[in-house]
């Protein structure tokens, strides 16, 4: 247990670098955002698919597909939405809503679970989950002092919208990468990153080629320059960064979590992204966080110590 809560834990602080980037490059749409990050990762997952070729070679069919519809909802749409999000709405709103995942997923994967022993007692898990959504309540209560007040109602309501596509994406991924790495233990958490990049790769590149079409047709969007923008070496550092630490490295530390740990417990450390993205949020600001906000974050860790006893207890 305590290897699988120190890998949600990486995989946490790497998720949350995916956050600031939209806001670090602005100009730059949702979905090319999303569609860079993941060819850089299907290109970086070449490399450990060339070291890992004989176990890679030993995927099944419904391996790969399962690797490409895992790929399609958790990272191209969750990322796409995001990103979109983000730059709609500004970072508050969307991290609000993304920021209920932990709940929602240990709701949703302990209402209906695969086996008896992924799941737990009702009344062991209200308490950890009422902690860690007060102190979500708190945190982003907080930030939504940041909106942006030059953004129109319209941008808000369709931020958060599509906010919520992200948040129906992220708790379809986690269950289901968990359930399929719990039947099939045979394939080890690095080799699942490497084919979920390896079926990223061609998805990112579909989407790259229609918005290219779009484009052209149409004209890019705010006078975006396809592909690179007016960034390019910004824009690429940043894809290589998310391709490589928030992509495959996240994967595979979230995908030994997966294994080790019960998903209904798995589904609440994905607090620790919030917590991460909160951190290099105001590191960003050059801030320090305000009373509230600490409080709101005592008892984010209060909440997942509460669920990790919860489960230690019963299991």
């Amino acid at each position: 247990m305590l290897s699988g809560i120190l890998a949600a834990l990486a995989a946490g602080l790497l998720w949350g670098l995916v956050f600031i980037t939209p806001l670090l490059l602005p100009d730059y749409p949702g979905l090319i955002l999303s569609f860079g990050r993941y060819a850089a990762f299907g290109l970086i997952a070449l490399v450990p698919a060339w070291f890992d070729r004989k176990r890679i070679a030993r995927l099944r069919r419904q391996d790969w597909i399962a690797a490409l519809k895992l790929a399609l909802v958790g990272n191209i749409i969750y990322y796409a939405a995001l990103a979109t999000a983000i730059q709609l709405a500004d970072a508050p709103l969307p991290t609000m809503l993304i920021g209920t995942l932990p709940v929602v997923i240990a709701i949703c994967s302990n209402w209906s679970p695969q086996h008896a022993s992924e799941g737990i007692a009702w009344n062991k898990l209200v308490l950890p989950l009422l902690c860690i959504l007060i102190g979500l309540m708190l945190v982003n209560a907080a930030e939504m002092r940041h909106l942006n007040a030059q953004r129109s109602p319209a941008q808000y309501l369709q931020g958060g919208l599509i906010a919520l596509l992200a948040v129906a994406a992220w708790t379809w991924y986690p269950i289901m990468n968990a359930r399929y790495m719990k039947v099939y233990t045979h394939i080890s958490s690095s080799t699942w990153a490497t084919a979920q990049g390896l079926m990223t790769l061609p998805l990112a590149l579909l989407g790259l080629a229609g918005y290219a079409l779009f484009a052209k047709l149409h004209g890019a969007p705010d006078g975006y320059a396809f592909p690179l923008g007016a960034q390019p070496g910004k824009f690429i550092a940043a894809m290589l960064i998310l391709g490589f630490a928030a992509s495959w490295l996240g994967t595979l530390f979230w995908n030994h979590a997966s294994q080790k740990l019960p998903t209904s417990l798995a589904g609440q450390l994905i607090v620790f992204e919030t917590l991460a993205a909160l951190l290099y949020t105001f590191i960003l600001r050059g801030e320090f966080p305000a009373t509230q906000i600490l409080v709101g974050v005592c008892l984010l860790c209060l909440g997942v110590a509460l669920a990790v006893r919860a489960f230690k207890v019963q299991h």
